[in-house]
């Protein structure tokens, strides 16, 4: 049997592994149960990939999505790895033609839905078919307290009940400890160890926003991309189509993606955006799951979600060829009452429980005045040291003033308004507006009218939000959001408490700060000729790739043609030594890569 390293040089190009790699392959072989948590690019698909190669027989992987499988798939295929997947959108012909690989005996992997893996008869082949391995994507969808649970995973607890011999491998990027405790049980895994991979990615920036003028604010930052790709996530289906629509007035490459639309449109702009015929995609969180497009370089939330593990899985869809990519999340209290209402509609006590915690850890990300990096790690259970600095906080460092004045007007509005009153109404109160809501309720007659009227509405919504998150007020979510005031805020009304805010000046930094470019061609190519060479070979692998029908990066990734452009190989045996080019790819295309670099290395 070869080694899994000969394996991994052979068929993926790669001289090691990355962290834990290698353990949980090797703990696998030995036929354990494995529970694997890695980031999003991570590499947790090596894991049961390379022990599918080592072992004899089908492994099998059960995946939610059908992008995901055909990914997976397409990409195997071009690393010379025999696999397929069966699912509803295979042609009877087609599924005819699978199911007869499969008899011969001649997959090494085969993807399947939940949905498939139980349908009549199925499982009665999958005994004949010499099983050796069973790994289940998205792990997390089988827990009912995780952010994408899916009641069709409760039946893979079934699979070691079938194939008791057979060692069970759940993987998931996203899995709180409640997720993670229920994950062995659900499925009946025997003893299984988990693997715990660092969510550390360095190269994501992480930024937030106040949740206005988010138009404009994006316009800024989708400057800095002319042409690159990213995701615009959404609460609605709506706003979708609207901020599509916009940026297609104004030239951009977009589509917009939900659930609402027909089976058939959203493969097809699925399709387009792996294939790069368009650039941006505007969707709701029905869209990312299984997508394996390296080169985004930018994920930006104009709504807040409702936790922080779906949060985490969307972003990371940026940067997983290792490039420095950004990450921006719009935030409002205004997107916290939609959440909260999806919730209110929960009927079971205890799950609803959960997802108001969870929401209030995802505010806690949003409203931070401390790195943000750390909020997101150690929420799954990663503790470090220091700062990142790169996102916003550690960026622009906030900077405090006493607050004390403007806390005490905010919070005696809200107490003659006998607290009936939320954070929109407070803030035309503050500054006089003689709004429908403030004429309706006679608010323009109390004492603190206008008090405010010196700072405009952008600043005292920051300021209102500060006093919200210092727990100087509350928001009552079960009476219409009104504001409420608290123990600390009687101190700061009748004992001379003090409170500190953070300047707007510090938000306004954020915000008009100049981020330098990102540009595709990495910090390591420092000469001008490498630059030159990484373009034309980027521009041969997309016209190989057009002309075979599949996305640019299953032909090489973009880390594969850096290393390309540096090594300049001109033999077969210098291309085996670029990053990410196993045997299979350098036979199929190395030929025309090596021609150019050629012709390169002549015109110079």
């Amino acid at each position: 049997m070869k080694t899994p390293l000969k394996l991994l040089i052979e068929y993926f190009g790669y001289d090691a592994f990355r962290p834990m790699q290698e353990e949980i392959i090797y703990h696998i072989l030995s036929g354990n149960d494995t529970i694997v948590l890695m980031p999003t690019g991570g590499g947790k698909s090596l894991c049961y990939q390379i022990p599918a190669l080592a072992k004899n027989g089908l492994s099998l992987v059960i995946s939610p999505l059908i992008a995901l499988m055909k990914d997976q798939v397409q990409a195997l295929n071009a690393n010379g790895i025999s696999a397929a997947f069966l699912n509803s959108s295979l042609s009877w012909n087609d599924e005819t033609e699978v199911l007869h690989e499969l008899a011969k005996g001649s997959l090494k992997l085969l993807y399947v839905s939940p949905e498939k893996l139980f349908s009549e008869g199925f499982v009665g082949n999958l005994k004949k078919w010499n099983l050796s391995l069973i790994a289940i994507d998205e792990a997390h969808c089988i827990s009912s307290w995780g952010h994408h649970f899916r009641p069709e995973y409760k039946s893979l607890g079934r699979l070691k009940d079938l194939f008791p011999k057979v060692p069970l491998i759940a993987l998931t990027a996203t899995a709180d400890k409640a997720v993670r405790s229920e994950i062995g049980s659900l499925l009946k895994m025997k003893a299984p160890k988990m693997f715990l991979g660092s969510f550390d990615r360095p190269n994501l920036s992480l930024n937030v926003l106040p949740g206005q003028k988010k138009w404009e604010q994006m316009l800024k930052m989708l400057e800095r991309y002319p042409g690159q790709n990213g995701i615009i996530y959404f609460n609605s289906r709506k706003a979708t189509e609207d901020i599509a629509n916009k940026l297609q007035s104004i030239g951009r490459k977009v589509s917009a993606y939900h659930a609402g639309l027909e089976s058939v449109e959203r493969d097809r702009i699925q399709e387009d955006f792996i294939q790069g015929k368009i650039s941006i995609i505007c969707a709701t969180v029905a869209f990312g799951m299984g997508i394996d497009k390296s080169d985004i370089r930018f994920v930006i939330h104009y709504n807040m979600p409702a936790n922080i593990e779906g949060f985490y899985q969307e972003i990371g869809r940026a940067g997983r060829d290792g490039l420095p990519a950004e990450t921006l999340l719009f935030y409002s209290y205004r997107d916290v009452m939609t959440q909260m209402h999806f919730i209110e509609q929960i009927d079971n006590p205890d799950y609803k429980k959960i997802q108001i915690s969870k929401l209030d850890r995802m505010k806690e990300y949003a409203e931070s005045q401390v790195c943000r990096r750390k909020i997101l790690m150690t929420y799954f259970s990663e503790f470090p040291e220091e700062d990142c600095g790169n996102c916003d906080v550690c960026q622009n460092p906030p900077e405090y003033f006493d607050g004390t004045t403007f806390a005490q007007m905010a919070i005696s509005a809200v107490v003659r308004a006998k607290e009936k009153i939320g954070p929109g109404t407070l803030n035309d109160v503050l500054r006089g507006v003689y709004s429908p809501q403030v004429k309706e309720r006679g608010l323009d007659q109390i004492k603190t009218f206008g008090a405010g009227r010196q700072l405009n509405k952008f600043i005292w919504t920051l300021y209102i939000q500060q006093l919200i998150q210092l727990g100087l007020l509350e928001m009552d979510y079960k009476d219409a959001y009104s504001l409420k005031i608290t123990p600390l805020s009687k101190e700061v009304l009748f004992e001379n408490g003090q409170v500190k805010l953070v300047t707007a000046d510090t938000i306004k930094q954020r915000q008009e700060k100049k981020v330098e470019i990102k540009k595709q061609i990495p910090k390591t190519l420092d000469r001008e000729e490498d630059e030159a060479l990484f373009i034309e070979l980027k521009a041969l692998r997309n016209e190989i790739a057009e002309k075979v029908r599949k996305p640019a990066y299953v032909i090489f990734s973009n880390q594969s043609l850096v290393d390309m452009a540096m090594i300049k190989p001109t033999s077969m045996d210098e291309f085996l030594t670029v990053h990410g080019v196993g045997e299979f790819k350098a036979s199929k295309y190395g030929e025309p890569f090596m021609n150019r670099v050629q012709e390169f290395l002549q015109s110079q």
